[in-house]
């Protein structure tokens, strides 16, 4: 992702898709995908979706940079199952997704190119039946103000069409906003004309 580009493509909801060879079937299962936290209870369930399944085979993609991934071959030869499943993931520049693909062993052995073009082709299949969206990269900000100026906030976050991620309206009132990366400078520069409009960068979403 260049300097300047602030979105990134995913899947909106789960898809899949099935490729067979010489007996064998593989399902693919794409998600998206937000964190390595999630990652043990998807598979975990595709599992006992397939529990007579040889091979539960993954690989995913995160963060908005697209440089965080991770590849699981679950007993096929290195190289022959979470790598093709990532490989379609950086051709199509898609992120934050996880594929999971389901391997039922047909009796006959497919080789390293048999193996690797069919974990690739499932995988294509269930990014060719998913939603594919393209999503903006936000950076979330705090703004702590007094609660006379909340007319001039609030005008602000209205005009912008900012999208507001919490709030807290006491004597000291609290807004998180979310900002595309691409506008963050000219708002912040109108956010500090506020009188006593403390602003702070929380995290990139």
């Amino acid at each position: 992702m260049s300097l300047f580009e602030d979105t990134y493509l995913t899947v909106e909801k789960p898809s899949e898709g099935v490729f067979r060879d010489k007996g064998s079937k593989f399902i693919a299962y794409a998600y998206p995908f937000k964190g390595e936290a999630g990652l043990k209870d998807i598979v975990a369930n595709v599992k006992s979706q397939h529990p007579k399944a040889r091979h539960h085979c993954w690989a995913y993609r995160l963060t908005t940079d697209r440089s965080v991934f991770r590849i699981n071959d679950d007993g096929e030869p290195s190289g022959t199952a979470g790598r093709p499943i990532l490989n379609v993931l950086l051709s199509k520049d898609v992120t934050n997704i996880l594929v999971v693909v389901v391997r039922y062993f047909g009796g006959t052995l497919l080789g390293v190119p048999g193996l690797i073009h069919a974990y690739k082709t499932a995988t294509q299949e269930a990014l060719d039946s998913a939603a594919i969206v393209e999503k903006t990269v936000n950076d979330i900000y705090r703004v702590d103000f007094d609660y006379v100026q909340m007319n001039d906030v609030m005008r602000l976050v209205k005009e912008e069409n900012l999208s507001i991620v919490k709030q807290q309206f006491d004597n000291t009132c609290v807004i998180e906003f979310a900002v595309r990366q691409q506008y963050v400078e000219a708002i912040l520069k109108k956010m500090r004309q506020i009188e006593n409009a403390d602003i702070r960068y929380l995290y990139t979403l």
